[in-house]
C-alpha cells in the first residue's frame, strides 16, 4: 500500500474510559448528534447508542480520523453514517462521501441505512457493485449522488472508464470491514483509489481485527487517528449460547435435519464451505418439507438479493449460505446458526455466529464437527478462550431420520444432475450454470466417496476429548 506520508500515530481509547463514557451518554443527542438525525435514529428504533457509536461519534464530529475495532453486529454503520450525514447537512454537495465494502450485499445494506437516516434531508446514494450493468450505474452517477457505496473493483472501473466521473471533491472515505477488504485481494484497487481522491479528507477505518495489512492501510491513509476498541479481540457476545456436536461424516445430514426439526419455527442460518453444497443442502431440506433457500457468491446478483429478501421478510426461515453471508448483514431475527462445515479459518467462526444474538437478543450456535474437522474446531475453542458444551442429542433418535434423509439426498442429486444436462442442451443459460455444475461435481463426489467406519469415528471422539482436556 503506497504511503501518503501521513502521520501513523493515533490516540487509543481504552476499555475503562469507554465504559464510563457509555454510562454517562445515554442518547444520541448527548453525543452531539443534531435533533433532526436523533429523530431519524428513533424512527429506526435506535434509542440508545451502541458502544462503538458512543465512543466513535464524538471524535468523528470533532473532525478526527477514526479507527474502530468492534465485533460484528455492533452498530458500526451508524458510527460512521451519522457524522457524515451531519457534515453533509452543513455543507451539501455531490460526491461528498465514499464507503468501500468487501461484499455486494453489505454495500447495498449500508446504502439503505444512509438513505433511511438521511431521508428527511433527501440524501441520495448510489451503489457500485459487480453483477449490475455498468451503464445503469453510470446513469445513476450522472445524477450526482451525495454518497457512493461500493466494492473497490467496481468503483475503480468507474473511475477509470466512466466519462465525467471523479472523486476530486470527496470529503469522507470509509473502509468498512477493512480486514476482509484486504484479505479479498482488493489491496491494489484500494491503492489506486487512494491515488485518485484528495489527501485532505476525513477517513474512517472499521474492522473486526487489527491485522498487519490493516495496520499498513492505516498508516497509508489516516492522519493522527483515534483508535477505538469496542470489544475484546475475537470475542462473542454474552447472550450467545454456543454448542458443538461430534458426528460421523456420513450422519452429518441427519444431525442437521434433526436440529432444524427440533428448532422448528426458528429462523436459522446454515453455513457451508462451498457454493455447491448450499445448492445440494437447500434441495435436500426442501424435499423433506423444510423451507430452505441457498445463497452463495456464484449466484447472480439478482438471485442473491432475492434469496436474502425472502429470508429477511420471513417467507423462508432457513438460509443455506457460504461465508458471503457471514459479515455485516443485519438480519436481527436470526435465532439459530449451524456450522454444517467447520471453517478452516478460526476467525470466520466469530463472524458466522455473530449473525445471531444481535442487539442484545439471545441466540444459539451449533457446530457439527466430523472426524476430519476436529483440529479446526480445537483452534476455534482456543481462539475464543472457552471449551464449548456438547449439543444434547440421542444418536438413536437422530438416525430415525436416516432413511428419509438418504432418499431426499438421492432425489436432490438427481435433480441437480438433470438440471446440468438440460443446460448443456440450452446455449442461453442465465448465468448460474457454474454454481449448479459444481453442485453436480459435489454430489458425484458424495456418491463415490468412501464413508467413514463407526469405529474410526469413535476413536476420533476419544482423541478429540483428549485434545480438549
Amino acid at each position: 500500500m503506497a504511503d501518503d506520508g501521513d502521520d501513523d500515530t493515533f490516540t487509543s481509547l481504552g476499555g475503562d474510559e469507554s465504559s464510563e463514557r457509555l454510562k454517562t451518554r445515554l442518547n444520541f443527542q448527548s453525543l452531539g448528534v443534531c435533533g433532526q438525525l436523533v429523530e431519524a435514529c428513533e424512527s429506526l428504533g435506535w434509542k440508545t447508542p451502541s458502544r462503538i457509536q458512543a465512543d466513535a461519534i464524538p471524535h468523528a464530529l470533532e473532525g478526527r480520523d477514526v479507527i474502530g475495532l468492534a465485533q460484528t453486529g455492533s452498530g458500526k454503520t451508524g458510527a460512521f453514517a451519522l457524522p457524515i450525514i451531519q457534515a453533509l447537512m452543513e455543507n451539501p454537495h455531490p460526491f461528498f462521501a465514499c464507503v468501500l465494502s468487501p461484499t455486494r450485499e453489505l454495500a447495498i445494506q449500508i446504502s439503505q441505512q444512509f438513505e433511511a437516516l438521511g431521508s428527511s434531508i433527501g440524501v441520495k446514494c448510489t451503489v457500485l457493485v459487480g453483477g449490475i450493468d455498468m451503464m445503469a450505474q453510470a446513469v445513476s452517477l450522472a445524477k450526482r449522488p451525495h454518497v457512493i457505496v461500493g466494492t473497490p473493483g467496481r468503483l475503480l472501473d468507474h473511475l477509470s472508464n466512466t466519462k465525467g466521473f471523479s472523486l476530486r471533491m470527496l470529503k469522507y472515505l470509509v473502509l468498512d470491514e477493512a480486514d476482509r477488504l484486504l484479505n479479498m485481494d482488493f489491496e491494489k484497487a484500494i491503492d489506486d483509489i487512494l491515488k485518485a481522491i484528495p489527501r485532505e479528507r476525513k477517513t474512517y477505518l472499521f474492522s473486526a481485527t487489527m491485522t498487519k495489512k490493516v495496520g499498513k492501510l492505516q498508516r497509508a491513509c489516516l492522519k493522527n487517528p483515534v483508535k477505538i476498541e469496542a470489544s475484546s479481540k475475537y470475542s462473542t457476545v454474552d447472550t450467545l449460547k454456543q454448542q458443538f456436536r461430534l458426528v460421523p461424516a456420513k450422519y452429518k445430514d441427519c444431525y442437521l435435519v434433526y436440529i432444524l426439526t427440533e428448532m422448528s419455527g426458528s429462523t436459522s442460518m446454515v453455513f457451508t464451505r462451498t457454493c455447491s453444497s448450499t445448492q445440494l443442502l437447500a434441495l435436500l431440506l426442501r424435499n423433506l418439507g423444510l423451507n430452505a433457500i441457498p445463497i452463495s457468491g456464484q449466484m447472480s446478483q439478482s438471485k442473491r438479493l432475492g434469496a436474502l429478501n425472502k429470508f429477511k421478510a420471513g417467507d423462508c426461515n432457513i438460509l443455506i449460505c457460504t461465508d458471503v453471508a457471514s459479515r455485516g448483514l443485519d438480519i436481527p431475527t436470526v435465532d439459530l446458526v449451524i456450522n454444517y462445515d467447520i471453517p478452516s479459518n478460526s476467525k470466520d467462526y466469530i463472524h458466522r455466529v455473530g449473525r445471531t444474538a444481535r442487539a442484545g437478543r439471545s441466540g444459539l450456535a451449533v457446530s457439527l464437527v466430523n472426524q476430519y474437522e476436529v483440529e479446526w474446531f480445537i483452534l476455534i475453542e482456543q481462539l475464543i478462550g472457552k471449551k464449548l458444551p456438547e449439543y444434547p442429542a440421542v444418536e438413536a433418535e437422530v438416525l430415525l431420520f436416516l432413511e428419509r434423509v438418504s432418499d431426499a439426498k438421492r432425489i436432490s442429486q438427481m435433480r441437480i444432475k438433470e438440471g446440468a444436462q438440460n443446460r448443456k442442451r440450452r446455449k442461453d443459460g442465465d448465468g448460474d450454470d457454474e454454481e449448479e455444475d459444481e453442485a453436480v461435481r459435489y454430489s458425484m463426489k458424495a456418491k463415490t466417496g468412501k464413508q467413514t467406519k463407526t469405529g474410526k469415528s469413535a476413536k476420533t471422539g476419544r482423541s478429540f476429548k483428549k485434545a480438549r482436556s
